[in-house]
Protein backbone atom coordinates (compact mmCIF):
# COMPACT_ATOMS: atom_id res chain seq x y z
CA UNK A 1 0.00 0.00 0.00
CA UNK A 2 2.73 2.44 0.97
CA UNK A 3 5.53 1.20 -1.23
CA UNK A 4 5.42 4.49 -3.20
CA UNK A 5 4.95 6.76 -0.15
CA UNK A 6 8.51 8.01 -0.02
CA UNK A 7 8.55 8.92 -3.70
CA UNK A 8 5.21 10.76 -3.45
CA UNK A 9 6.53 12.79 -0.54
CA UNK A 10 9.57 14.00 -2.46
CA UNK A 11 9.55 17.72 -3.05
CA UNK A 12 10.99 17.22 -6.54
CA UNK A 13 11.66 14.36 -8.90
CA UNK A 14 14.65 12.23 -8.10
CA UNK A 15 17.32 12.67 -10.75
CA UNK A 16 19.50 9.84 -11.99
CA UNK A 17 20.01 7.27 -14.71
CA UNK A 18 16.96 5.21 -15.57
CA UNK A 19 18.74 2.17 -16.86
CA UNK A 20 18.61 -0.84 -14.60
CA UNK A 21 21.91 -2.40 -13.61
CA UNK A 22 22.26 -5.92 -12.28
CA UNK A 23 24.07 -6.37 -9.00
CA UNK A 24 27.45 -7.88 -9.68
CA UNK A 25 30.55 -8.40 -7.61
CA UNK A 26 32.59 -10.14 -10.31
CA UNK A 27 33.14 -10.26 -14.04
CA UNK A 28 31.08 -12.77 -16.00
CA UNK A 29 33.10 -16.00 -16.22
CA UNK A 30 34.49 -16.99 -19.62
CA UNK A 31 32.48 -20.20 -19.52
CA UNK A 32 29.24 -20.77 -17.63
CA UNK A 33 29.23 -23.49 -15.03
CA UNK A 34 27.23 -26.56 -15.99
CA UNK A 35 24.77 -28.37 -13.74
CA UNK A 36 26.05 -31.86 -14.51
CA UNK A 37 23.24 -33.64 -12.65
CA UNK A 38 20.55 -31.82 -14.61
CA UNK A 39 22.35 -32.24 -17.94
CA UNK A 40 22.78 -35.97 -17.38
CA UNK A 41 19.09 -36.39 -16.52
CA UNK A 42 18.06 -34.26 -19.52
CA UNK A 43 20.14 -36.28 -21.99
CA UNK A 44 18.47 -39.49 -20.81
CA UNK A 45 15.04 -38.05 -21.59
CA UNK A 46 15.82 -35.97 -24.69
CA UNK A 47 19.20 -37.02 -26.12
CA UNK A 48 18.69 -35.14 -29.39
CA UNK A 49 17.88 -31.77 -27.80
CA UNK A 50 20.42 -29.51 -26.18
CA UNK A 51 19.64 -28.99 -22.47
CA UNK A 52 18.44 -25.51 -21.46
CA UNK A 53 20.46 -23.24 -19.19
CA UNK A 54 19.82 -23.60 -15.46
CA UNK A 55 20.18 -20.98 -12.71
CA UNK A 56 23.53 -22.52 -11.77
CA UNK A 57 24.92 -21.75 -15.22
CA UNK A 58 23.99 -18.08 -14.81
CA UNK A 59 25.53 -17.61 -11.36
CA UNK A 60 28.69 -15.55 -11.11
CA UNK A 61 31.53 -16.66 -8.85
CA UNK A 62 32.12 -14.50 -5.81
CA UNK A 63 35.55 -12.83 -5.80
CA UNK A 64 37.99 -14.19 -3.23
CA UNK A 65 38.23 -12.49 0.14
CA UNK A 66 41.34 -10.26 0.10
CA UNK A 67 44.21 -11.13 2.41
CA UNK A 68 44.15 -7.64 3.90
CA UNK A 69 41.18 -5.43 4.72
CA UNK A 70 40.57 -2.84 1.96
CA UNK A 71 40.56 0.84 2.86
CA UNK A 72 37.22 1.40 1.10
CA UNK A 73 33.82 -0.27 0.96
CA UNK A 74 32.36 -0.77 -2.53
CA UNK A 75 28.63 -0.02 -2.56
CA UNK A 76 25.86 -0.84 -5.04
CA UNK A 77 22.46 0.68 -4.20
CA UNK A 78 19.61 -0.22 -6.53
CA UNK A 79 15.86 0.29 -6.80
CA UNK A 80 13.46 -1.69 -9.02
CA UNK A 81 13.49 1.10 -11.61
CA UNK A 82 17.08 2.43 -11.48
CA UNK A 83 20.56 2.18 -10.02
CA UNK A 84 21.17 4.89 -7.44
CA UNK A 85 24.82 4.01 -6.67
CA UNK A 86 26.99 1.68 -8.74
CA UNK A 87 30.40 0.34 -7.66
CA UNK A 88 31.17 3.41 -5.58
CA UNK A 89 33.98 3.29 -3.06
CA UNK A 90 32.99 4.86 0.27
CA UNK A 91 34.19 4.84 3.86
CA UNK A 92 31.02 3.46 5.46
CA UNK A 93 27.29 2.97 5.07
CA UNK A 94 24.71 2.82 7.84
CA UNK A 95 21.56 0.88 7.02
CA UNK A 96 18.21 0.79 8.88
CA UNK A 97 18.08 -2.93 9.63
CA UNK A 98 15.07 -4.44 11.37
CA UNK A 99 17.42 -5.25 14.27
CA UNK A 100 18.59 -1.63 14.51
CA UNK A 101 20.96 0.75 12.76
CA UNK A 102 23.85 -1.26 11.29
CA UNK A 103 27.15 0.34 10.32
CA UNK A 104 29.12 -1.37 7.57
CA UNK A 105 32.85 -0.72 7.23
CA UNK A 106 35.45 -2.35 4.95
CA UNK A 107 36.13 -5.89 6.15
CA UNK A 108 32.65 -6.34 7.65
CA UNK A 109 31.63 -9.95 8.17
CA UNK A 110 29.32 -11.35 5.47
CA UNK A 111 25.75 -10.49 6.45
CA UNK A 112 22.22 -10.30 5.05
CA UNK A 113 20.01 -7.73 6.76
CA UNK A 114 16.36 -6.92 6.17
CA UNK A 115 15.67 -3.19 5.99
CA UNK A 116 12.85 -1.30 7.68
CA UNK A 117 11.62 2.23 6.91
CA UNK A 118 14.44 4.54 7.89
CA UNK A 119 17.58 6.39 6.83
CA UNK A 120 20.37 4.88 4.78
CA UNK A 121 23.48 7.07 5.06
CA UNK A 122 26.51 6.85 2.79
CA UNK A 123 29.73 8.27 4.26
CA UNK A 124 32.46 9.42 1.92
CA UNK A 125 35.11 11.49 3.68
CA UNK A 126 33.34 14.47 5.23
CA UNK A 127 30.34 14.06 2.93
CA UNK A 128 27.27 12.16 4.11
CA UNK A 129 24.42 11.40 1.70
CA UNK A 130 21.16 10.30 3.29
CA UNK A 131 18.28 8.40 1.70
CA UNK A 132 14.95 7.40 3.17
CA UNK A 133 14.23 3.77 2.25
CA UNK A 134 10.88 2.04 2.63
CA UNK A 135 12.13 -1.55 2.87
CA UNK A 136 14.54 -3.95 1.25
CA UNK A 137 17.69 -5.94 1.98
CA UNK A 138 21.39 -5.30 2.44
CA UNK A 139 23.83 -7.97 1.32
CA UNK A 140 27.30 -7.47 2.79
CA UNK A 141 29.96 -9.70 1.25
CA UNK A 142 33.20 -10.78 2.85
CA UNK A 143 35.18 -9.02 0.08
CA UNK A 144 34.06 -5.56 1.29
CA UNK A 145 31.27 -5.17 -1.25
CA UNK A 146 27.78 -4.18 -0.09
CA UNK A 147 24.73 -4.63 -2.31
CA UNK A 148 21.70 -2.70 -1.05
CA UNK A 149 18.29 -3.29 -2.63
CA UNK A 150 15.34 -1.08 -1.67
CA UNK A 151 11.73 -1.06 -2.84
CA UNK A 152 11.55 2.74 -2.72
CA UNK A 153 14.08 5.40 -1.76
CA UNK A 154 14.39 9.17 -1.92
CA UNK A 155 17.11 11.59 -0.76
CA UNK A 156 16.15 12.96 2.65
CA UNK A 157 16.63 16.55 1.49
CA UNK A 158 13.89 16.04 -1.11
CA UNK A 159 11.18 15.10 1.40
CA UNK A 160 8.47 17.71 2.07
CA UNK A 161 8.08 18.06 5.87
CA UNK A 162 4.55 19.48 5.54
CA UNK A 163 3.35 16.41 3.62
CA UNK A 164 4.95 14.13 6.18
CA UNK A 165 3.14 15.85 9.06
CA UNK A 166 -0.16 15.75 7.18
CA UNK A 167 0.27 12.05 6.38
CA UNK A 168 1.15 11.24 9.99
CA UNK A 169 -1.94 13.09 11.25
CA UNK A 170 -4.20 11.41 8.68
CA UNK A 171 -3.01 7.88 9.46
CA UNK A 172 -3.13 8.51 13.21
CA UNK A 173 -6.79 9.53 12.83
CA UNK A 174 -7.49 6.45 10.69
CA UNK A 175 -5.89 4.23 13.31
CA UNK A 176 -8.14 5.70 15.99
CA UNK A 177 -11.29 5.14 13.93
CA UNK A 178 -10.39 1.76 12.41
CA UNK A 179 -13.01 -0.92 13.03
CA UNK A 180 -11.51 -3.98 11.34
CA UNK A 181 -8.16 -5.73 11.66
CA UNK A 182 -7.32 -4.83 8.04
CA UNK A 183 -8.07 -1.15 8.58
CA UNK A 184 -5.99 -1.16 11.76
CA UNK A 185 -3.08 -2.87 10.03
CA UNK A 186 -3.12 -0.44 7.09
CA UNK A 187 -3.34 2.56 9.40
CA UNK A 188 -0.54 1.25 11.61
CA UNK A 189 1.73 0.82 8.59
CA UNK A 190 0.97 4.41 7.61
CA UNK A 191 1.77 5.66 11.11
CA UNK A 192 5.03 3.67 11.22
CA UNK A 193 6.25 4.88 7.81
CA UNK A 194 5.38 8.53 8.43
CA UNK A 195 6.88 8.38 11.91
CA UNK A 196 10.10 7.08 10.36
CA UNK A 197 9.96 9.85 7.75
CA UNK A 198 9.48 12.43 10.48
CA UNK A 199 12.42 11.00 12.44
CA UNK A 200 14.56 11.15 9.29
CA UNK A 201 13.84 14.86 8.94
CA UNK A 202 14.37 15.74 12.59
CA UNK A 203 17.17 13.31 13.46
Amino acid sequence: MLRHAARRLASRAVAGPTARRALATAEVPAEAAEDSTFVEAWRKVAPNIEPPMTPLSLMQPRPPTPATIPTKLTVNFVLPYKSEIANKEVDMVIVPATTGQMGVLPGHVATIAELKPGVLSVHEGNDVTKYFVSSGFAFVHANSIADIVAVEAVPVDQIDPALVQKGLADFTAKLGSASTDLEKAEAQIGVDVHSALNAALTG
